[in-house]
């Protein structure tokens, strides 16, 4: 767990489109917002 403060390890992940995503590309250049929410026809 990444404590209140401390960077976030370097990950990479999917876009939308299927394309690989490496979040070092945007290190010093923009701040990232990842969000995570459960599919549209889930139950929540």
């Amino acid at each position: 767990m990444t404590a209140i403060g401390e960077k976030a390890p370097t990950f990479v992940l999917e876009d939308q489109f299927g394309r690989k995503v490496d979040s070092a590309k945007f290190i010093g250049r923009c701040n990232v917002m990842i969000l995570f929410y459960p599919l549209d026809w889930t139950p929540t």
